[in-house]
């Protein structure tokens, strides 16, 4: 037997033993809440099962869902799942005579829409791309990554000037190459008929190497000239030159299992050669994959776990006499009273009184209850909580302050927390402080750190704040005196030019010419900054068009031209 998932088991183990320890070190809340005096008094006698017995069960439950959260197996085993899948090689025509406009927009147009359709009909066929003119490269190899042949097809520019002819021959030979690795061979040719009207050579390859033609015939029986830069195509004697579909390319897609169709608006060719490949021709099997079974064995444990966990849950205490009854009831209702009292035998319906008045939110009547229990430090605590809660928290800080509470440290804790919340209360933040850090030397707890915090925080505000103040205050004051003493000076200075104006007045003149021509040179010089300001913004805005353009620039398309052993003998300039 083995493990899938051995690390869970490792690591589950940990918390495992840390919460069997914490749940068996723990003490039963009765002797929290009482004295074994009143404990042994009000023992309910246990025929079920004890609370030992209950714990090992839980925790048996728990180590059996770990193991099943492991995922034990059996019996493993490797089974391989191969993939069958039809390989076609697309080959598109791009020759001249594929830029004629007799279907909308150019015939080589067409020829990308229903090369897309294929790419998007081919679920369960292997795909490779070939184009050729006199010439034949290929695009893309045999693959299933369609995504990668949708975008070769969308940047794949059609505009190259190819050398002219259409070399059928080429395109037969390159397709070869790429069906290396399979036995089944497809072609989809998506032309119009090329410029031959024999084509013993292609059928001679065709059925050496096994070769399946569909045609997919692009071109209309309407003559139509092909258009170029400066109008259409002409002959050596300046007519102009007018093509239509060649249907003699039928004689190679008779040859083995291929077929030949005309082209049709909607998708009815590429379906009726698509299924023709699906029902006629053989799969090869292109990829295998290994795969693990096992025998599952998680169920076992998992269904032991939930048993054990039932078991654990379902064991109750067995109640002999009417006594015990009530006993029981008198329990109950002190441990779903506060949790903070311990009471004495005598105490009971003082105490169950005060606990419902506290409930119902009658916290002043609650106090009056807690008042009559005498020589009781929980007492005293309850009567704090009800004055708190009241929101008198002088007087709920008054009785903290009397609780005696060293002897229990719970307690301590909990009424030095409760002073702290008192203290932020009544605003005294360094007393709150000094209550929660204290309150934190008993018991590690989150909420108190919190407080802790948030009383820090306050108090650092308030020093700030005050620090602010002063610093403000200190350079409000600063500011005054130099504005004064800039008044003064500038006071002075006036009284001294108006001397002078008065004894020389030519001289007043003069001064006043400077200023304008000071003046002046501010203006100009803001308008030079101005200027450079415009100057940068037409840089950057002229920067982010040219990365625009960087960006939006496809990635050329890779040719790879493959050498063929037969020129085109056609002598036809498209």
């Amino acid at each position: 037997m083995d493990f899938l998932y051995i690390n869970v088991l490792y690591f589950m183990l940990i918390p495992f033993f840390i919460l069997a320890y914490l749940i068996s070190s723990q003490k039963d809340s009765f002797e929290k809440l009482f004295s074994k005096e009143i404990i042994e008094n009000l023992r309910v006698t246990n025929q079920g099962m004890s609370k030992n017995s209950r714990n090992i069960l839980f925790f048996a439950s728990i180590f059996f869902m770990i193991i099943a959260l492991s995922r034990p197996v059996m019996n493993e085993q490797e089974q391989s799942i191969k993939q069958e899948l039809n390989a076609i090689v697309v080959a598109i025509d791009v020759s001249k005579s594929m830029l004629a406009q007799d279907l909308y927009p150019t015939r080589l147009d067409m020829a990308k829409l229903k090369l897309e359709k294929i790419i998007e009909k081919s679920k369960h066929n292997a795909l490779g791309l070939v184009i050729f003119a006199k010439s034949a490269f290929i695009l893309s190899p045999i693959t299933q990554d369609f995504n990668s042949l949708k975008y070769i097809v969308k940047n794949f520019d059609s505009k190259i000037d190819f050398n002219n002819g259409s070399n059928i021959y080429a395109m037969l030979e390159a397709s070869n190459k790429l069906f290396k690795n399979y036995e089944h061979k497809n072609i989809i040719l998506l032309s119009d008929g090329g410029n031959n009207t024999s084509y013993k050579d292609e059928i001679d390859f065709l059925e050496k190497n096994k070769l399946n033609l569909y045609t997919i015939s692009l071109a209309s029986n309407k003559p139509t000239p092909i258009p170029t830069k400066d109008g259409y195509m002409t002959d050596s004697n300046g007519n102009i030159i007018t093509i239509k579909r060649n249907e003699s390319i039928k004689k190679l897609s008779f040859i083995n299992t291929g077929a030949y169709v005309n082209y049709t608006l909607n998708d009815k060719d590429v379906d009726a050669v698509l299924n023709d490949i699906f029902t006629k021709i053989e799969k090869d099997k292109i990829s295998s994959k290994k795969y693990k079974i096992y025998t599952e064995l998680f169920y076992y444990p998992l269904g032991f776990s939930v048993l054990l966990l039932l078991l654990s849950f379902s064991s109750f205490r067995s109640i002999k006499s009417l006594s015990s009854i009530s006993k029981a009831l008198v329990l109950t209702l002190l441990i779903f009273s506060s949790s903070n009292l311990k009471a004495g035998l005598f105490d009971f319906q003082t105490i169950n009184q005060a606990n419902a008045d506290y409930k119902n939110k009658d916290y002043k009547k609650a106090q009056n209850e807690y008042e009559k229990i005498q020589n009781s430090e929980e007492s005293l605590y309850n009567q704090a909580n009800a004055a708190y809660k009241q929101k008198d928290y002088k007087k709920a800080l008054e009785l903290y302050d009397k609780t005696l509470t060293y002897k229990n440290e719970d307690l301590e804790y909990k009424k030095l927390h409760n002073m702290g919340n008192t203290y932020v209360n009544l605003n005294k933040l360094e007393e709150a402080k000094k209550s929660y850090e204290k309150a934190l030397k008993i018991k590690d707890n989150k909420e108190t750190k919190e407080n802790l915090e948030t009383v820090k925080k306050e108090l650092e505000k308030k020093k700030k704040d005050q620090n602010k103040d002063q610093k403000d205050q200190k350079n409000k004051d600063k500011k005054n005196q130099e504005q004064k003493d800039r008044d003064k000076s500038k006071n002075k200075k006036d009284d001294k030019k108006n001397q002078e104006n008065k004894k020389d007045p030519k001289k007043s003149k003069e001064n006043k010419k400077l200023e304008d021509k000071d003046s002046k040179g501010e203006k100009s010089e803001n308008k030079k900054s101005s200027q450079n300001i415009k100057k940068n913004i037409i840089s950057d805005l002229e920067e982010k068009k040219w990365l625009k353009k960087l960006e939006n620039k496809q990635v050329p398309i890779l040719l790879r031209k493959v050498e063929s052993k037969e020129e085109d003998k056609s002598s036809s300039p498209w």
